[in-house]
This record gives structure tokens, sequence and C-alpha cells, in this order.
């Protein structure tokens, strides 16, 4: 029985498109609500797709892109960015934390938003954030993604007036406890309007970002 109902109105009514959590569906579920995407015209991203997944579905479904790094799949026409330069740029504090910087800037690619990755700047070598603060600055928005105790976000909303989002990662040894450390860390920061997302939650950053551009 194939029970999925997909809100396919989301894109009129709140300018965004409904991410499919690909993570505990398995291929045939995927399968179905692709097919729906593709009678629809709708263009599908899909989260949280291990490799055998995501290559599991191109074939099925040949026009796809599986991008292996975020974990996610794309189908459908990809709006075009019209802006010149960097709408939204994200931080990473490590390499560790790509796959999830990653899964941010494939959820706004699929919207026509401009983005830029800059990958290890943390605060372990502050002066790697320092050197690229300029152009930091020219983006609207900035997403800061950080594991360990994630004072990335912190430090960053104490230096520029930008919009900044805090992703926190489930990146750290111990006491970070899958990402928690970083979470409470970011909500218990002292930078005035700092914003906050869930652990890995890169599309949800991505959406956040994408209701402040659209303001």
């Amino acid at each position: 029985m194939d029970e999925s109902i997909i809100d396919f109105q989301r894109r009129s009514r709140l300018g965004v498109i409904e991410a499919i959590w690909g993570e505990h569906k398995s291929i045939e579920q995927i399968s179905k609500i692709l097919r729906k995407y593709q009678l629809a015209s709708e263009t599908a991203l899909v989260t949280r797709l291990t490799k055998k997944k995501g290559e599991k579905l191109l074939i099925e479904f040949p026009s796809a892109n599986f991008h292996e790094i975020s974990g996610c799949l794309t189908m459908g026409v990809i709006e075009e960015c019209t802006f010149s330069g960097e709408e939204v740029i994200i931080l990473t504090g490590g390499t560790s934390d790509l796959g999830v910087a990653a899964e941010a800037e494939i959820a706004l690619k699929v919207h026509g938003i401009k983005t830029k990755l800059l990958i290890d700047v943390g605060v372990a070598g502050l002066h790697r954030l320092l050197e690229r603060i300029e152009e930091i600055k020219l983006a609207k928005v900035v997403i800061a993604c950080a594991g360990m105790e994630g004072a990335l976000p912190t430090v960053l909303a104490g230096l520029i007036p930008q919009p900044i989002i805090g992703l926190p990662v489930s990146v750290g040894y111990g006491i970070s406890d899958g990402g928690k450390t970083a979470l409470e860390g970011m909500l218990a920061s002292c930078a005035p309007g700092l914003l906050v997302v869930n652990i890995d939650n890169g599309y949800g950053a991505a959406m956040a970002a994408l209701r402040i551009l659209s303001s």
C-alpha cells in the first residue's frame, strides 16, 4: 500500500520544495515517491542516502544526480542562480563537517541560491577564520557548521553583522555527545541574534537561510 502524500504545493506556499528523508525509507519507498515527482514534473531532493542506496536509485532514475559527499540525490529542473555574488557562505570548522555542510549547499542550489563553501576555518586556528573575514562579509547569510564545542558561530557572530545560522555537527570526542555539546553551546551563546538549527540538519539550515533571503 502506497500511503505517501507529497506536498507539491509547498513551493508556491512557502517558496521551498519538500525534501524526501531517505535514511529510514527503503529503496522501493523512495522510488515510488520519485515517480510521483516525475509525473508532477517537480524537482526532487532526497537527503540522508547511503552510497549503496544512491547508486541503486540512479539505475532506476538515470536522469538524477547522486551527490556522494552530502548523501543527497537531486532530480528534475534546478533553478539557475541569478545573483552575481555569494548569497550564502557556508563555513566548516573542519573537514569532518563537510558532509553536513554539503547537504546545506545542495539544498540551497536546488532553489537557485548561489553558495560558497569555506572549509577548515575553525577556532582552533583562529587566524584561518580571520584571514577570510572580508570574504565572508560579502555574503547575505552565513551558515557556520561546527562540532566539538561548537564555538565557530559564536565567534563569527561577534565579528560580522550578517545573519548567522549555527549548524551543530555530531563530531567530537566523548563528552561532545554526538553533537549535543555543540548544540547546547550554540544555544547558550552570548552573541546576540545567533540562529541555531538541530544537530546535522543541513537541510534545515539551508531553508532558514532561504527564508531570510526571501524576507
